[in-house]
């Protein structure tokens, strides 16, 4: 069967086309794909913001649960704090925050720095205890007092619990409708 070239050329026109049409439809699938991730992507944000806003409402619920009962807690074993000052932040001269305290309870020689956490992790013992190797640095009219530190949070797996017993914290951690020390009477706080 012979092919003219005029049939050949229309084959190779409608070929074209059609390529064509299908080059103007996985534009179209792309753009579209391209939108919904887009628009995926921006509801992804909104809502990592949200759970982010949640998480900093729940620590500071869990700060203003233990702010009032770290007097008590402290003062039961045998330190009697005066005063509580919450949200201490140091800043380096480019104005960059350095450190922060959640908790800071004193009395005239003694400073305990609080962490207080909704879900106390080892990683937020970890970084606790290196905020408090750097705490007279940070916060160089405390450089007298003898300083300790303290977690808290309401949930306290054991194993951190343990974990930030042997590095010389107090645990503390919520007990019913309440926050109670989980340290034994045998318990001897590190002094930074």
């Amino acid at each position: 069967m012979a092919t003219s070239a005029e049939e050949i050329w229309a084959l190779f026109r409608e070929t074209d086309r059609k390529m064509q049409e299908n080059d103007q439809r996985l534009r179209q699938r792309f753009e579209e794909t391209d939108r919904k991730t887009q628009e995926t992507d921006r509801k992804i944000e909104k809502l990592s913001e949200l759970i982010g806003r949640q998480g900093n409402r729940l620590g500071e619920f869990v700060q203003e649960m233990v702010r009032p009962a770290v007097v008590r807690l402290l003062r039961e074993r045998g330190l009697p704090m005066h005063q509580v000052a919450p949200n201490l932040t140091a800043y380096d001269d480019n104005g960059q925050v350095i450190a922060e305290i959640d908790l800071l309870a004193l009395n005239e020689q003694v400073a305990v720095a609080v962490e207080c956490k909704s879900h106390l992790s080892l990683d937020d013992v970890n970084a606790h205890l290196a905020r408090l190797a750097t705490f007279k640095d940070c916060f160089p009219q405390y450089r007298a007092y003898q300083l300790l530190g303290a977690v808290a949070g309401m949930v306290v797996p054991d194993q951190v619990g343990r974990f930030a017993y042997r590095k010389g914290l107090f645990v503390l951690a919520q007990s019913g409708q309440a926050i109670e020390i989980r340290n034994d009477a045998r318990f001897q706080p590190s002094i930074w």
